[in-house]
């Protein structure tokens, strides 16, 4: 089974060499736990991986198992532009490795049409420099669930899709996105990503949800990932913990694995333990 890999050495390795193509995945994480740094990380050592494999091999080595490099590696947002998340991601991680890694990471935004429903100034989020006939298009009454759609039917093929965020199309509002829109648009992907042999990682912060809306979004995916914080004495710990996952929670069960330990540093999300069924 073909695999794209996480840009996690320590995760991939454990899984075989990523996480199976045709998969679906969602990043449901508390705030600060590292999800966020997790889809970072994954973008920029997927980069590395084209742009630099001298460097790329330094920090991570040799990709592992049935481990296959992506086609292409897309960065979506639906309120940031690529400059802003540049910044932010360089923020987190060492330059050297932030300028080699993004180089082939195509960035892209669907903030006009998250936007143009809302009270928010239209000159807040346009993109500076624009032509008459830009301006034109920012009137497009197409919703941003069609245009992004439409972006992955076009993008999606073989490609490392990392979705930044799920979260903000559950605060689109009520009238623009309805929640139930959202889960039929994961169950509509999960079953055409099998034809596009990519993989498709949406983050999500767990704050932003109930119980019961976690568990309708987990059952439209093909793999849940979640990331805690546990406080023991005077310390708190970021956890990892797999769901139900196509092809990868077997592996762990295997090795009778239950949490990571992990951490962020200047190469960013890293496995720093394993904990076992004892």
């Amino acid at each position: 089974m073909d695999r794209i890999p996480f840009g996690i050495d320590r995760l991939d390795s454990r899984i075989g060499g990523g996480v199976p193509t045709g998969s679906v995945v969602l990043l449901a994480g508390e705030a600060g736990a590292g999800a966020r740094e997790f889809v970072y990380t994954s973008a920029v050592f997927n980069g590395l991986e084209v742009a630099d494999p001298e460097l790329f091999s330094l920090h991570y080595g040799d990709l592992h198992g049935d481990a296959i490099p992506p086609d292409g590696i897309n960065y979506v947002s639906f309120t940031a532009d690529a400059n802003d998340l540049r910044g932010e991601i360089d923020y987190v991680m060492d330059r050297e490795l932030v300028d080699g890694g993004l180089d082939p990471v195509e960035f892209t935004t669907f903030s006009s049409e998250y936007f143009q429903l809302s009270p928010v100034p239209q000159g807040w989020y346009a993109e500076k420099n624009r032509t008459i006939k830009d301006i034109g298009r920012t009137g497009d009454s197409r919703g941003v669930l069609e245009a992004f759609a439409d972006y992955l039917d076009e993008r999606a093929m073989g490609s490392l899709v990392l979705v930044d965020a799920l979260t903000d199309l559950l605060e689109a509002g009520r009238e623009a996105v309805q929640f139930s829109d959202i889960v039929l648009l994961l169950k509509g992907l999960r079953h055409v990503s099998r034809e596009w042999d990519g993989v498709v990682v949406f983050l999500l912060q767990k704050d932003a949800v109930t119980d019961r809306q976690l568990g309708s979004l987990m059952t439209a995916v093909d793999g849940t990932i979640q990331f805690e914080w546990e406080t023991g004495g005077n310390e708190r710990v970021r956890t990892m913990f797999v769901n139900e996952f196509r092809g990868v929670l077997s592996r762990l069960e295997a090795e009778d694995i239950i949490r990571f330990e992990t951490e962020i540093h200047d190469a960013g999300f890293d496995v720093s333990g394993v904990r076992k069924i004892r």
